[in-house]
């Protein structure tokens, strides 16, 4: 099989972004736009991969670190073609194929068939139709329909400027005719700068035949330049990933509001409403079942689970049939047993809460161990954190901790036993027994509450 070498554009800055990071940093769907193109290019399994950066590349560079790719720097940006030839000694001797940082959703299946058509005789450029081409280069073809040149916008005749066919600027070629090509392009335009679309005219010339294919969707091929289209691909993002849900049976409430940052997957009969947002790894099982406005990154939750709305759960393992929310914040290292509950306005972390047991609302369970059918009343507070260090709270098999206790760690409540509300618990306590920490009540019989004193009028 022939070598492959992928060179991403990468060194612009971006001015109509208006930012300080450079525009290929800017996210889309949680991850930088360039890291979208890398993604796909991996797909591809080329042998090398290039990134040719400018402005902002010590950003680049660490934001980059964990991919196989070969840095060139582009120190001052001259036109594409110049980008292109910063990469030009890194490259093999088989195919070339140029990608650009800030094209985020292009797929591996159109770039598999441009490359399919390179060969010494032929190049492969890909193209896309617009119903308005305006500040898209066009595509000039001879009578024989071949395409012949690529005219920029600005140097574009009242002729060609109907063209509806533009340049995407993605092409793929031989490495022995991008060698050949660059060294001759000039910069004698009206932007005075060395495009690389000019090695299409260059082909033709030596009757090297331009091969063009066109993506499934114009959305495919539509970079970025500016916020308003950020936040157009971003959308068409989510949609696609909301009708790729849909179509595995997923049933949700509105997918216009609906937000992927990494990967989701779900079993049959899952229920998503309006404003949820996935972060990383989530896992959902079969008839779960999500309310609005959650937030749910790096957890597994498991079947016929019920997520009440504007729950935040990071980090948690869920093993079904559990009810979590509304309100709720589940931080990482929370493990729920089968059926386990975490009401409203409770905050867990670190916390294993055994099969059967309820925080039902106003808590904070942290670096805890909950056993077996475990009440824990309103306003519980596992004191966990003595200014230095973290210390844990083991609570046995059917315990009950009344409303508003203070569990001062390290301190263990053992099977069957019940804490008295409103204690403050620092001493272990024993299998089955009531512990109560109260102050005695004082009663006052026909006590006068102070009253205000009244001003004198004037």
């Amino acid at each position: 099989m022939q070598e492959l070498d992928i060179v991403i554009l990468a060194a612009g800055k971006g001015t109509r972004m208006r930012s300080q990071i450079p525009k290929v940093l800017h996210t889309l769907a949680g991850k930088p736009m360039v890291q979208h193109v890398l993604d796909t290019a991996s797909g591809l399994q080329p042998d090398r991969t290039h990134v040719v950066i400018g402005h902002g590349a010590e950003q680049l560079r660490e934001a980059l670190a964990e991919n196989a790719v070969q840095f060139a720097v582009q120190a001052e940006q001259k036109g594409t073609g110049h980008a292109v030839a910063q990469a030009l000694e890194q490259l093999g001797s088989g195919k070339v194929l140029i990608l650009y940082g800030d094209v985020p959703l292009l797929r591996r299946e159109s770039l598999l068939e441009l490359l399919a058509q390179v060969d010494e005789q032929h190049m492969g450029l890909l193209t896309v139709t617009l119903e308005d081409p305006a500040g898209y280069g066009r595509i000039v073809r001879n009578d024989a329909g071949d395409a012949v040149a690529i005219v920029e916008q600005k140097d574009a005749s009242s002729t060609q400027l109907a063209i509806s066919e533009c340049n995407t600027g993605i092409m793929a070629m031989t490495s022995a005719q991008l060698k050949r090509w660059l060294p001759q392009l000039s910069a004698e335009n009206a932007q005075g700068e060395y495009y690389l679309t000019d090695v299409i005219a260059m082909a033709a010339d030596e009757g090297i035949k331009v091969c063009t294919a066109q993506p499934a969707t114009a959305v495919e091929v539509e970079g970025v330049n500016n916020r308003a289209q950020m936040a157009r691909l971003e959308r068409a993002y989510q949609q696609q990933v909301a009708d790729k849900l849909m179509a595995e049976g997923v049933a949700l409430a509105d997918p216009a509001r609906l937000d992927v940052r990494g990967r989701l997957s779900c079993g049959h009969d899952v229920f998503i409403d309006m404003g949820c947002v996935f972060e990383g790894n989530v896992e959902l099982g079969e008839g779960v079942r999500i309310g609005p406005y959650c937030v749910i990154k790096d957890s597994t939750i498991g079947a016929e689970s019920v997520i009440d709305s504007h729950s935040v759960i990071e980090g948690t393992v869920a093993a079904g049939l559990n009810q979590i929310g509304p309100f709720a914040r589940l931080r990482p290292g929370t493990r729920l047993a089968i059926k386990a509950k975490v009401g409203n306005f409770v905050e867990t972390k670190n916390a294993d809460v055994g099969e059967g047991s309820k925080i039902n609302h106003l808590s904070y369970v942290g670096d805890a161990r909950l056993g077996r059918d475990v009440n824990v009343g309103a306003g519980t507070i596992t004191c966990n954190y003595d200014g230095a260090n973290k210390h844990h709270t083991d609570i046995g098999d059917n315990a009950f901790i009344g409303s508003n206790t203070a569990l001062v760690a390290p301190v263990s409540v053992g099977k069957g036993a019940t804490v008295g509300a409103g204690s403050t618990i620092a001493k272990d306590v024993t299998d089955y027994a009531l512990a109560v920490t109260r102050s005695r009540q004082i009663e006052k019989i026909d006590w006068l509450r102070p009253s205000k004193k009244t001003k004198p009028s004037t």
